[in-house]
């Protein structure tokens, strides 16, 4: 390479500016150059929004910039949401803003004094990169979130764009505040939210969002900013206290969710939300691209003179994880505010919740170091509730949600966390129990969960996934789940439940740890399904499709074992109509392309499953409650929807059905899954609160939940009725016990040749937790205690 490196960014917006700042600071030798179409004294929007943890961040690369930013900060720590006349607060959060054109400016003054050329007023297009530009070693395309340069080169760039449903418009106000505010209002046409705070003495942001019946049953229009700003005056006139609103291109949208599966061509690489999105309901899109500067101007100054692919890599690998997480707490965030309405019909304490928690970042655990206050004051809302609805009284006891006992029926459970089903592929060939299945039962069993799940056991011989999947077709089989049952019974009060299904297409595979489902060397036997559609192309057998012959077989072998289950004890009988087996692949279009009376709509795919279901609990023990399993989404383009499902759920809840066990996916080999912590929580959310006027249907959440703290979240927020953690209990199977000693939460009953060790346990654990507590609280600075050490 001859002469310096030469740093073109296009797009002069915090992320591009702050980039150029930090290369040039660090290589004042490279020619780093900005090219914005606006004037410099342009802004759009009104104040941004940064956390405690991006502020160290800025202080740690630039303490100009942020000394500069930090005097220019309105800060607060208190988050407000109002919903009919009652405000709850929580504290704790440390945050602050900034008013976007102050950060611009401070931006380009660093800029400047470091050398950056700043051009102002120049429009690129993406055709004359390569000919403005022909000495340039890397283009930055920082320009914004309907970059014209990513679609120029979408082929390379494969963008993901999905336009959101809410409608939205930023505005401002003179109204000052010192806590961050959610106002939400009921009106005629719908619930509508103003996202407020203050970004510098006498201005405050106002992102006025609602749903799109809502945006037209108002009468709004897009483009006409007066009118909005008169209807929302007259709707925010409590809210607004006297102040008006503010307009600087107040037009409605819809939120762009962008995604791109490459961030570089050639020499151009994405920054900011050319290249991904976040809603702006978790405050992110700026700090998004401040943060993704960071790592882009690490990566060029470390690679670039030698390698600038070697640079892209080097960001991609640093943001990439990132980046997706935050999309993803986003996006979770985003949904809720799309579903606003339900949770209406919550109290204030709970909606408090709700928001508090929405995204998944923020738990039950997080918030008692944020605000021990507020989370009594939702605490003391949920126990009332209760007992109010239940007669269960635990006022007084405070052993937190997720130590409440349920009952279904006449099943009573201690708490509300299940150990979830999990294949333990350790059965012999006829589909009997070894001392493994004895002792993983018995001592998860011992370890306190409310509910235990059987792996999925089979109602015959050819329902089997692998040749290690146990059965209940024999006497045999009876006694031998009789034995686990009965020392379930005498010596704990946890639940058990037995779960029934048939592989389907994905049966006769080599068990787990094996090559997943892929068939058996030798010794296949016939597989069955809703139609003939191998589960892999060219690898799986080809099943046969059920006729009515053999749906009254199947339904008959479903029946039996119900009533061998019934005699062996179990508290509650599950079907598995999830993960692709037999039943799943009725409800899925994706794999029943009938054309008779169990194809095509929902109401025809749901009628095998439910003949079964129907069956079996005619001869279950009418005291005794039934769940199903299902897939709330396939992950994969023209599966299962969320009406689909929401029919499903009714129409089993309707034949008795007295939990949805809702999980997701595995239908298809190809699946696209979007996983994340809690990442399936949200299909059980959409079940149990489908909608008001409707009956109460109990759920059990699954998928990616591992920490006490997420189970008393869901359960706070109605997400669900019962929590379900898989992995977890493999590797902990006390998970319970641990969980109620560090809250110390004394409802649960222990077996007498522990009680030893739960004295201990309520001893120690619960002062750790407190100095945990403690700990962390001290170690989250204020940012104006940043501030102060920057300036020291």
């Amino acid at each position: 390479m001859t002469g310096p490196m030469r740093v073109t960014v296009i797009g002069g917006g915090p992320g591009g500016l702050y980039c150029a700042l930090l290369t040039k600071k660090r290589r004042p030798g490279w020619q780093v150059d900005v090219y914005e179409q606006n004037r410099a004294d342009d802004t759009f929007g009104f104040g941004v929004v940064f956390s405690d943890e991006t502020l160290h961040e800025f202080l740690s690369r630039d303490s100009r910039s942020f000394s500069r930013i930090r005097d220019a900060f309105s800060y607060w720590d208190d988050v407000a949401i109002h919903k009919e006349g009652k405000t709850m607060r929580c504290g704790g959060n440390g945050f602050a803003g900034v008013s976007r054109m102050r950060l611009l400016q401070i931006l380009q003054e660093r800029c400047r004094e470091e050398g950056v050329e700043l051009h102002f007023g120049e429009s690129i297009p993406p055709d004359q990169l390569s000919t403005r530009f022909p000495d340039s070693d890397v283009i930055v395309a920082c320009d914004g979130i309907n970059s014209r340069i990513r679609e120029h080169f979408r082929e390379a760039f494969q963008p993901e764009v999905e336009i959101k449903s809410n409608r939205f418009c930023w505005m401002g106000s003179t109204r000052p505040m010192d806590e961050f505010n959610y106002f939400f209002r009921e009106t005629p046409h719908g619930i509508v939210c103003a996202h407020t705070y203050q970004y510098e003495p006498g201005r405050s942001t106002w992102v006025f969002e609602m749903d799109e019946a809502c945006w037209q049953g108002h009468g709004f229009t897009e483009t006409d900013e007066e009118g909005s700003r008169r209807i929302l005056e007259q709707m925010y006139a409590e809210e607004l206290q006297g102040h008006g609103l503010l307009l600087n291109r107040s037009t409605w949208r819809r939120f762009p969710r962008i995604f791109c599966q490459s961030w570089s061509h050639d020499n151009i690489v994405l920054l900011g939300d050319a290249k991904a999105s976040a809603h702006f309901s978790i405050g992110s899109g700026t700090k998004l691209a401040m943060e993704c500067a960071i790592a882009l101007s690490d990566a060029l100054v470390t690679h670039a003179e030698e390698d600038v692919q070697a640079a892209f890599s080097a960001y991609d690998r640093a943001r990439r994880t990132p980046c997706q997480v935050i999309q993803h707490n986003a996006d979770v965030s985003l949904a809720w505010f799309e579903h606003m309405s339900r949770s209406w019909d919550m109290d204030a304490e709970q909606f408090s919740m709700v928001v508090m928690c929405r995204a998944k970042s923020v738990t039950y655990d997080n918030l008692v170091v944020r605000d021990p206050d507020y989370v009594r004051a939702v605490d003391d809302a949920f126990y009332a509730r209760l007992h109010a609805e239940t007669g269960e009284d635990y006022r007084t006891s405070r052993p937190t949600p997720m130590f409440t006992g349920l009952s279904l029926r006449e099943m009573r459970i201690p708490n509300r966390v299940a150990m979830a089903p999990m294949a333990q592929y350790s059965a012999d060939e006829g589909g009997n129990l070894t001392d493994w299945h004895f002792v993983h039962y018995t001592s998860h069993a011992l370890g306190g969960p409310g509910l235990l799940f059987t792996e999925m056991t089979c109602p015959s011989a050819d329902a089997r996934i692998t040749p290690g999947c146990p059965g209940l077709w024999t006497d045999a089989h009876e006694a031998q789940w009789r034995r686990i049952v009965d020392f379930v019974h005498a010596h704990t009060d946890t639940r058990i439940v037995m779960q029934l299904g048939h592989a389907g297409r994905k049966g006769s595979t080599q068990v787990g740890w094996e090559r997943m489902d892929r068939p058996l060397p030798g010794g296949n036997w016939p597989i069955v399904s809703a139609s003939p559609i191998p589960y892999l192309d060219g690898v799986s057998q080809v099943p046969e499709a059920l006729d009515r012959s053999g749906m009254d077989r199947v339904r008959d072998d479903f029946v039996r074992a119900a009533e061998r289950a019934a005699r062996a004890g179990f508290d509650m009988l599950e079907l598995h109509c999830a993960h692709g087996y037999l039943m799943a692949s009725f409800l899925s279009p994706l794999t029943n392309t009938r054309t008779d009376a169990y194809g095509g709509s929902i109401e025809n795919r749901l009628r095998f499953p439910l003949e079964v279901f129907s069956a079996m609990r005619a001869v279950w023990p009418a005291e005794r409650p039934m769940s199903v399993r299902i897939s709330a989404t396939d992950w994969a383009e023209g599966g299962m929807n969320e009406a689909d499902v929401v029919a499903v759920a009714e129409a089993l809840h309707e034949a008795g059905c007295d939990l949805v066990d809702v999980s997701a996916g595995q239908t298809v080999a190809d699946q696209r899954p979007v996983y994340g912590r809690m990442f399936q929580v949200q299909f059980a959310d959409a079940i149990r609160n489908r909608g008001h006027n409707r009956a109460p249907m109990a759920v059990m959440a699954v998928g990616a939940i591992t920490e006490a703290g997420q189970v008393n979240t869901i359960l706070h927020t109605r997400r669900a009725d019962i929590v379900a953690l898989g992995r977890p209990h493999l590797w902990n199977p006390n998970f319970c016990r641990q969980a109620a000693a560090w809250y110390d939460a004394r409802t649960q009953a222990w077996p007498k040749q522990y009680l030893p060790g739960r004295d201990q346990a309520h001893r120690e654990l619960p002062k750790a937790r407190e100095q945990e507590i403690a700990l962390r609280r001290k170690a989250r600075p204020r940012p104006h205690q940043a501030g102060q050490a920057a300036a020291e």
